[in-house]
C-alpha cells in the first residue's frame, strides 16, 4: 500500500501562513522574472486563471477582481516543504519525496485504520506548518496519486462514500461498486502518465473515464500506445510496476538557467552571470557525490522582442571530471568568451554539467603538461557548509562577484515577500 501526501497549491499555501490577510482572496504566485503563474489559489482558479498563463494576459484583474499577484519566494518554499516532509514520514516507514509539494508514503506493515491515520497526519502538518493538505491510498503509486484527486474533487463526485471525504481518499477501503462509481465519474485525462495528446487518442477510441481505461487489455494498449500507457494501465488494475524510491538517482544532466530581468550587452555582465550559473549547478553536482567531464554554456536573444538574433553554444571540454567550483567556473567563462558577440541584447544564458559520474571513478591518464591536483574538497564543502548556512552566495568564486546591486542581469522580483524562515532579518515577530 502507498499513500501520496500533497500540498494545495503550495506556494500560495506558503504565503498564506504568514500574511492570513491573504485567506479567502484570489493570489497567485509568478514565476522567474514574474513572468507567469506557477500557483493559483482556488479563488484565483474561479477567476479563469490558467496556469503558466502569462502575467500581462491577467494584470487587469488586480483592479477589477482585487488579484495578489507575488513573486515566487523559493527560498520560503524550499524551507516550508522541508518542514512538511518530515512531519509526513510519520505516516509509514518509508518515503519518496516526488516534488516540493508531494511525496510517496510506503505503508507496508502499518497496522490499524489508515484512513484515520492519514487524517491525523493531515492534521498535525496543518497544525506545525499551516500548509493543508490532501492523501491519497491505493496499492499502487497510480491509483495513489488517483486517490489524492478524487480527495480534493469528491464534493463533485455522485454518492457518499466516508472513506473518500474531502482532501483523504482511500480507495481500499471501498466496495467494488463504489469504486467503479468513482472510476465512472472521473475523467480519463486525470490520471497520472496520460497527458493531453494521449488523452484525446483516448477519447476519440472511446475511453473516457478511468473506468474504461481500468478495463482495457494491457497488451493492446502496449501495441497501440507503447509501453509507457501499458505500465498505467497495469497500475490501474492494481499491479505495482512503478516502485518506490527512498533517494532519487543520480542526474545524468545537471543545468543551472535563468532568464534576465533586464538584457545583457556587455560581457562582464554575462560572465558574472555565468560564473553564478556554473556555482550552482556545481553546488547540485556535489550534493549528489558527482564529478562533471563537459561543461555547456549558452545564451541567446528573446525571440519575442525586436532587434538582431543571436543564439550560441559551446561545449568545453575538462581536462579531468570534476566536482571542484573553481575549475567548473573557469571553464564556463572560457566557453562565453567563445560565443559572446558584441551588439546584442540577451535575455537568456546557462551552463549544464554533462558526462557525469561517481565521484569514486578515478581516471589515469598521461599528462603531456603540468596540471593542477590538489584536492580541494574540503574548501568545496566548507563553501557548501557556510552557503547553506548563511545564505546563497555568502562564498562565491570570485568572477561571479556582483560589483552592482543588484546586478543588471538579476531576475525581476518586484513583489517578493519576505524570507521568514531562512533569514533573521525577516524573521516575524509577535508583539504583546
Amino acid at each position: 500500500m502507498l499513500a501520496l501526501i500533497d500540498a494545495s497549491n503550495f506556494y500560495v499555501s506558503c504565503e498564506r501562513v504568514f500574511r492570513p490577510s491573504l485567506n479567502g482572496r484570489p493570489v497567485v504566485s509568478l514565476s522567474n522574472n514574474d513572468g507567469c503563474a506557477i500557483a493559483r489559489s482556488n479563488e484565483a482558479k474561479a477567476l479563469g486563471i490558467k496556469m503558466g498563463q502569462p502575467w500581462h494576459e491577467i494584470r487587469h484583474l488586480e483592479e477589477e477582481a482585487g488579484l495578489i499577484a507575488l513573486s515566487a519566494n523559493f527560498a520560503l518554499y524550499g524551507d516550508m516543504s522541508n518542514r512538511m516532509m518530515s512531519i509526513a514520514a510519520g505516516l509509514g516507514p518509508t518515503q519518496e519525496i516526488y516534488s516540493i509539494d508531494e511525496s510517496f508514503i510506503g505503508l507496508d506493515g502499518v497496522r490499524g485504520d489508515l484512513t484515520k491515520r492519514s487524517w491525523a497526519i493531515r492534521s498535525r502538518i496543518l497544525q506545525w506548518t499551516g500548509i493543508p493538505c490532501g492523501i491519497g491510498i491505493g496499492p499502487t503509486k497510480t491509483l495513489a496519486k488517483l486517490a489524492n484527486h478524487i480527495a480534493k474533487t469528491a464534493d463533485r463526485k455522485p454518492g457518499s462514500y466516508p472513506e473518500c471525504m474531502a482532501t483523504v481518499c482511500n480507495l481500499e477501503a471501498l466496495t467494488p461498486s463504489d469504486l467503479d462509481a468513482l472510476f465512472t465519474a472521473t475523467e480519463v485525462g486525470e490520471v497520472w502518465g496520460v497527458g493531453r495528446r494521449i488523452g484525446q487518442q483516448l477519447r476519440d477510441a472511446g475511453v473516457n473515464t478511468v473506468l474504461d481505461l481500468t478495463r482495457l487489455s494491457p497488451s493492446m494498449v502496449r501495441s497501440r500506445w507503447g509501453v509507457v500507457l501499458e505500465r498505467t494501465v497495469r497500475e490501474l488494475q492494481g499491479q505495482p510496476c512503478i516502485g518506490l524510491e527512498d533517494a532519487p538517482p543520480p542526474k545524468q544532466q545537471i543545468a543551472c538557467t535563468r532568464s534576465f530581468g533586464q538584457p545583457v550587452t556587455e560581457l562582464p555582465d554575462l560572465i558574472e552571470a555565468i560564473s553564478e550559473f556554473a556555482s550552482r549547478a556545481a553546488e547540485k553536482l556535489r550534493r549528489q557525490s558527482s564529478v562533471a567531464g563537459q561543461i555547456l554554456v549558452f545564451a541567446h536573444t528573446s525571440p519575442f522582442r525586436p532587434g538582431p538574433r543571436f543564439s550560441k553554444s559551446v561545449v568545453v571540454p575538462l581536462r579531468r571530471p570534476t566536482d571542484d567550483s573553481r575549475l567548473l567556473v573557469q571553464s564556463a567563462v572560457v566557453g562565453v568568451r567563445q560565443i559572446y558577440q558584441s551588439g546584442y541584447r540577451l535575455s537568456k544564458a546557462g551552463v549544464m554539467l554533462m558526462d557525469l559520474s561517481s565521484e569514486t571513478v578515478k581516471q589515469c591518464e598521461l599528462d603531456l603538461e603540468p596540471i593542477d591536483t590538489r584536492d580541494r574538497s574540503k574548501l568545496m564543502m566548507t563553501m557548501d557548509a557556510l552557503n547553506s548556512r548563511f545564505g546563497r552566495g555568502t562564498v562565491h568564486v570570485g568572477s561571479a562577484s556582483r560589483q552592482r546591486a543588484p546586478s543588471d542581469w538579476s531576475m525581476r522580483q518586484e513583489r517578493l515577500t519576505p524570507q521568514y524562515t531562512t533569514r533573521w532579518s525577516d524573521m516575524p515577530v509577535a508583539r504583546a
